[in-house]
């Protein structure tokens, strides 16, 4: 057995395992083929780069998600330590300035003596003479994911979804927008509301159904993912479909009329000095300039600036429950652990819990150790029930 575990993936889950593998004294190899090799929603060579949302969901203890984040504190997550040195106004939810939390995470792990980043795409056949953590996430490369293929012996390993689009704050009509809490409940007033008479939202809807999508094939259209819909494709269920989901107006008070918005948007700040904002909810695979088209008749957004549109990707999976065995390692192949989105948990504390377990585990195995099967009361094992196990 090689001296060392290899991770191959610097995504969020690749990175905390390598960081839990670390810090316990054994040598890691963590690959990353950025910046020689980009995938089509990539953009920027650090690590642990989030490319959809900026938020990580709840931070309070009362959400499933909040005291996921707690446990993952207690025990030691460097990522969720990142997320809270980088977090922005967000409520009650932990939203982090997507840039410096990449870069945070970035030096992190390369200030780590024990972890040795290698920069290139990883091509060697995947054997059993070295603990490896397969940690390539979503958006796997072709290359790659013929390896996993050979591994896992699945054909099918794939999913869409999307990521929304971010405007200048500069751009936005705060004549018309306004900060507020739903409900009047505080510390939701970092949001920026876009409100809606009947009117402005009949003529958004009709523009946006019929607006022009990048084209899909028919195999693509069956496989998008339901927790990350484009917008387009939920508002074609039904012209209220939206109202009662992303557009909800409940809970507001437009300020001009003192009456409930029809429908409401969101925007959700994306960088520390609150200069971007992101359209929350607005998942979208509509043509760049359908975007600028159609966003733009949003109350607020006649004169936006987008800095980046919104784009769908395909994702990557394995068959997990099939597959993994409930401490994320191959049962036909148990030095060989998967960890992220990969595995088919969804979200990115999600992503992160996997990432810990996988790396405490393959740990555990390196020093010929029990691996660690969490408590039944712990939000980490719920996970494993629900996704794995």
């Amino acid at each position: 057995m090689k001296e060392y575990i290899r991770v191959i993936g610097g995504g969020l889950a690749g990175c905390e395992a390598a960081y839990q593998i670390a810090k316990r004294g054994i040598n890691v190899k963590l690959y990353e083929m950025k910046p020689g090799v980009f995938s089509p929603a990539h953009s920027n060579s650090n690590l642990a780069e989030i490319v959809c949302s900026n938020s990580f969901k709840s931070n309070s203890i009362t959400n499933a998600c909040g005291l996921l984040k707690e446990e993952l504190r207690r025990l030691d997550s460097l990522l969720i330590k990142c997320a809270d040195k980088t977090a922005v106004p967000a409520g009650q939810a932990l939203a982090v300035d997507r840039e410096k939390f990449s870069k945070l995470v970035t030096q992190e792990i390369e200030k780590m003596n024990n972890i040795e980043v290698i920069r290139e795409e990883f091509f060697e056949d995947i054997k059993d003479d070295c603990i490896t953590i397969i940690a390539t996430g979503p958006l796997t490369s072709e290359k790659m994911e013929k390896q996993i293929r050979k591994l896992t012996g699945e054909d099918k390993l794939y999913f869409y979804d999307a990521a929304a689009p971010i405007v200048e704050k500069e751009s936005i009509n705060m004549d018309i927008a306004f900060y507020g809490d739903r409900y009047g409940k505080e510390g939701d007033s970092s949001y920026i509301n876009l409100p809606f008479t009947k009117e402005e939202y009949q003529n958004f809807y009709n523009a946006l159904i019929n607006a022009e999508v990048v084209n899909l094939h028919d195999f693509e259209k069956k496989e998008i993912f339901e927790g990350c819909m484009p917008i387009e494709v939920m508002a074609k269920r039904g012209e209220d479909t939206i109202r009662f989901g992303p557009l909800k107006p409940v809970g507001f008070t437009d300020p001009r009329t003192g009456l409930r918005p029809y429908a409401i948007v969101q925007l959700r700040q994306d960088n520390e000095s609150g200069t971007l904002y992101n359209l929350v909810g607005f998942q979208t695979n509509l043509k760049f300039g359908e975007q600028k088209r159609v966003f733009s008749m949003i109350p607020g957004l006649e004169n936006a600036e987008f800095v980046k549109y919104g784009v769908m990707h395909r994702n990557t999976y394995i068959n997990s429950p099939i597959l993994l065995n409930n401490t994320f390692n191959l049962k036909n192949r148990t030095s060989i652990f998967f960890a992220g989105q990969i595995t088919g948990v969804e979200g990115y504390v999600e992503s992160i819990a996997s990432g810990l377990s996988a790396g405490v585990n393959a740990s555990k195995l390196y020093k010929n150790e029990r691996l660690v099967i969490f408590p039944d009361e712990t939000v980490i094992r719920i996970i494993v029930k629900i996704y794995i196990y």
